[in-house]
């Protein structure tokens, strides 16, 4: 159990039954009344974010999240199977856990699993990621790079909208927090 007054973002704590990470929070200390806590915290499961006030003082269970660096293998059907890098166990993650996050997962790429009480509950993807462009519109002679945008399929089947002048072949750097191209690898 963790006291408000120990908050810090990053934080896990349960609430209800349901692990939320704390993104933002702030202490209030109205004219009147009691102080309390303000804060916004983001459902590890679903990724949605909710604001929750707390009393100042109060008492909440906090939720012990491992890390786990897990390299992914394959998509077998109704599963993703994951080895665990420190002793080569293989472990099946149901797609419905990963979501869309695993467009940005290529075979044999090293990945942090979430999980809490033994259950994965997502994946940690790094910042950005680097993949090749599968498909998209063929880049014309002078198509510039502040001139508009396309839409590009990854090797993964992930598709974002890039500049005119990105061809098929092309590895990108995507932004994997805004889906967004940031620039050629």
């Amino acid at each position: 159990m963790i006291s408000t007054s120990e908050f810090r973002t990053g934080l896990t704590v349960e609430v209800d039954g349901i692990v939320y990470q704390i993104i933002d929070f702030q202490h209030v200390k109205p004219g009147k009344g009691a102080a309390f806590v303000r804060a916004k915290l983001k459902n590890v499961m679903t990724g949605g974010v909710q604001e929750m006030t707390f009393r100042a003082g109060e008492k909440i269970n906090r939720a012990h999240v491992e890390r786990r660096t897990m390299q992914y293998l394959y998509d077998a059907g109704d599963f993703y199977t994951f080895m665990d890098t420190e002793n080569y166990e293989q472990m099946n993650v149901n797609h419905s856990t990963i979501g869309d996050d695993i467009k940005y997962l290529k075979a044999n790429e090293n990945i942090t699993l979430l999980m809490y009480q033994e259950r994965v509950m997502g994946v940690e993807l790094p910042f950005y990621v680097e993949l090749t462009v599968a498909d998209t519109a063929p880049g014309y002679r002078g198509d510039t790079a502040t001139g508009g945008s396309k839409p590009a399929t990854m090797e993964t089947g992930l598709v974002i909208n890039v500049p005119f002048f990105i061809n098929v072949g092309d590895k990108l750097r995507i932004d994997t927090r805004t889906k967004a191209y940031l620039d050629r690898a």
